[in-house]
């Protein structure tokens, strides 16, 4: 038998598989929630501050979570959340909004993904790494 048919009935098998798991054996418990309610939040990177404001959002397990990120430095920023696979540069003066459903619940952290080097804000050095928030997602059963 060809080579190439054997491996194109391999990946039939796969695919096929992978999609029945997901239609019927999958355990609800294991199934994304989507509570359909949006939630939208405003992040500012405040003018050499290396900060996000706020640095805290909360929401519950299943939120659409809606952000507006507005960078007000005169270079670029980027946001990351690793957990809903976001990442992405925010421009210089510009703003960019993302969009993501809070599947998992637990305490997620974000962060600026792009080096915007250092500075000294109300006397005390800041920079880059310490630019970062939190996102907490409440547990849907709790």
């Amino acid at each position: 038998m060809n080579k190439y048919i054997i491996i194109a009935i391999v990946l039939v098998l796969i695919i096929g598989g992978g999609f029945a798991y997901t239609k019927f054996l999958k355990p609800e418990s294991a199934k994304p929630i989507d509570t359909g309610v949006v939630k939208e939040f405003t992040l500012i990177t405040r003018k050499n501050e290396w900060r996000f404001d706020p640095d805290l959002i909360e929401v519950n397990q299943g939120d659409r979570v809606n952000l507006t990120i507005i960078n007000e430095d005169d270079y670029d920023h980027g946001i990351a959340i690793e957990a809903f696979g976001v990442s992405q540069r925010i421009p210089a003066k510009g703003v960019i909004k993302i969009s993501f459903v809070a599947t998992q619940a637990g305490e997620f952290t974000f962060y600026c993904s792009v080096p915007c080097g250092d500075g000294v804000v109300d006397g005390v050095k800041r920079g880059h790494f310490d630019q970062f928030g939190k996102i907490v997602v409440h547990s849907a059963t709790s």
